[in-house]
């Protein structure tokens, strides 16, 4: 979700509450199957939520959205899925305030990884729907671990003037981590369980998660191909995404998907769909 005010109020800020947080040390949990781990990364209030929609349905309304984050245990590895808003917010009681929108982290990250027997250096693989700052902004937690990287997103998040609701900084670890450089679609594991979908619009390179589970079925993590569950129910589209056309042909391809597949989607920024997710630390498998 990037913000619409000047970009100095977004970096300065965050620069400041975003900062790696000390290795923990705890044996990683063993699994048989999938498990799909819903985080709590942050919530944001906003007094107008028009830039949701190009079109005016938001104009003037208050409203609020989930930062989630999740973890996939799969018996070749763990993958942190989007890592959320800097860790030391939570540091402050009362979150930040910039530009109309309220801020806040309860629970950190890295304490949600302990809680699940992991330290950052035990989780094998990390990757992005997109690089805006509350996606982003744990990513330097996991220096030990593979970022998968879209090819497109990388290069436009670094490029000049930096875009607007990213964070350089905050993703540097992509300089000395391994590295595995994707321009498309993208298996995991290597056995279709876990799949990176490529779905520009949002951003040049955004793409969303398909996990599948042999009690749970199908699920689709969006990222932000949609903000709200009203987005993808009446395909609204931001004001502020890089291509409405490649947006509603990401939405076109995804909603074929979840009706072949019979797939369950997770708008990950809607506060109705974190809440029916399973309540950390118990997992759809």
């Amino acid at each position: 979700m990037p913000l619409k005010f000047p970009l100095r109020l977004i970096f300065l800020p965050l620069l400041a509450l975003v900062a790696a947080v000390g290795t923990l040390s705890r044996p990683k949990t063993e699994v048989t199957g999938v498990r799909l781990y819903t985080l709590d990364c942050g919530r944001a209030e906003l007094k107008d939520m028009a830039m949701f929609s190009d079109t005016g349905e938001y104009d003037g309304k208050p409203g609020a959205i989930a930062v989630s984050c999740f973890v996939i245990q799969h018996p070749k590895g763990t993958l942190v899925w989007d890592t959320g808003m800097g860790d030391n917010l939570a540091e402050k009681k009362d979150g930040a305030d910039n530009g109309g929108i309220h801020m806040t982290v309860s629970v950190t990250l890295a304490e949600q990884l302990k809680a699940l027997g992991l330290a950052p250096s035990d989780v094998t693989y990390v990757a992005f729907s997109h690089f805006h700052f509350d996606h982003t902004g744990n990513a330097n937690l996991f220096t030990n671990s593979t970022w998968i990287l879209n090819q497109s997103e990388l290069n436009w998040a670094l490029s000049s003037p930096t875009p607007g609701g990213v964070v350089p900084a905050v993703f540097s670890g992509y300089k000395t981590a391994k590295t595995n450089m994707i321009n498309g679609d993208f298996d995991v594991f290597g056995d279709g369980s876990v799949r990176i979908l490529r779905t520009p619009g949002h951003t040049p390179g955004h793409q969303v998660l398909e996990i599948r589970l042999k009690k749970a079925g199908t699920v689709i993590l969006s990222g932000d191909l949609y903000h709200l569950r009203d987005n993808y129910l009446h395909q609204h589209v931001p004001d502020f995404n890089f291509s409405r056309a490649d947006t509603l042909a990401s939405m076109e391809r995804i909603e074929k998907i979840l009706k072949n597949s019979g797939a369950r989607l997770v708008v990950q920024h809607d506060l109705g769909d974190f809440k029916a997710m399973p309540k950390f630390p118990a997992y759809l498998e």
